[in-house]
């Protein structure tokens, strides 16, 4: 709603009062006019107070209502400072949290890998030797291993020890002809020229197939030599030749047979 200015109304008020047809000025005197005017003047002030009192108010309110916007603004602000301060907790959670999977994974792979390392260690595998496949423990893989690299340095007592430990461990084992076959030539290379021919003995008894064989036979031959046997050494070339003819061993069989007669 709107209110005329009180001065506006004042002046019109005066206007009319100073400005009123001739006709009418005689009916007022000096006195009456002179009450006019102050109760003009009475009204005036009376508006502009009331004016003023409404101004006031009306400030009053606004200042009121600045406030209160001012401390909304303050408490939204220091909500979004909240928010701010815990999404950046939330977030260095996360990362947190991130990492310690992260470091869990590393740990259960290093763990896995571990484990598969160690069965491993256990579990059989396949190995090939003298054209042969067969599966073995990784335990009697290394025994077999380390007595053989004990007999290629020559230390032929140790290798035979070595090797005569692994028959015991291993006594239905897949290198069971290659370990009989070397033990023999360990007897031989400490002069142990009996146990030698038994275990030479054992691979033609028990592996007659074996690319061995042969070689087990002049190897008996050439132990029975040094024995001075030289008829049994002439038999067991005989049965070299007759069994193995066209092997490599039967050639030099023959040439060894030549020398004993």
């Amino acid at each position: 709603m709107s209110f005329l200015s009180p001065r506006w109304l004042g002046g019109a008020l005066l206007a009319c009062a100073l400005f009123a047809p001739a006709a009418h000025a005689g009916l007022f005197d000096d006195d009456e006019a002179r009450k006019a005017i102050l109760d003009l003047r009475q009204k005036l002030e009376q508006l502009n107070e009331q004016q003023r009192l409404r101004q006031a108010e009306l400030n009053e309110q606004m200042a009121e209502q600045i406030s209160q916007l001012k401390r909304s603004l303050l408490d939204l602000n220091a909500q979004i400072e909240t928010l701010r301060a815990d999404n950046a907790r939330l977030r260095g959670q996360d990362e947190q949290r991130a990492r310690e999977v992260a470091e869990l994974q590393r740990i259960l792979k290093d763990t896995q890998q571990g484990v598969d390392d160690r069965m491993r260690r256990f579990e059989p595998q396949k190995v090939s030797l003298d054209g042969r496949e067969f599966m073995v423990d990784p335990s009697e893989k290394r025994m077999y291993d380390e007595a053989m690299e004990v007999f290629r340095r020559g230390e032929f007592a140790a290798a035979a020890s070595a090797l005569e430990s692994f028959q015991k461990s291993y006594p239905s084992s897949g290198y069971k002809e290659s370990v009989l076959f070397w033990l023999g030539n360990a007897y031989y290379g400490k002069r142990a020229y009996k146990d030698a021919i038994t275990s030479f003995r054992a691979v033609v008894a028990n592996f007659p197939d074996s690319a061995r064989a042969p070689e087990a036979l002049l190897s008996i031959a050439n132990c029975q030599a040094e024995l001075k046997d030289a008829k049994g050494a002439r038999r067991t070339i005989g049965e070299l030749l007759k069994s193995y003819p066209n092997s490599e061993a039967a050639q030099a069989g023959r040439e060894r047979l030549a020398a004993l007669k």
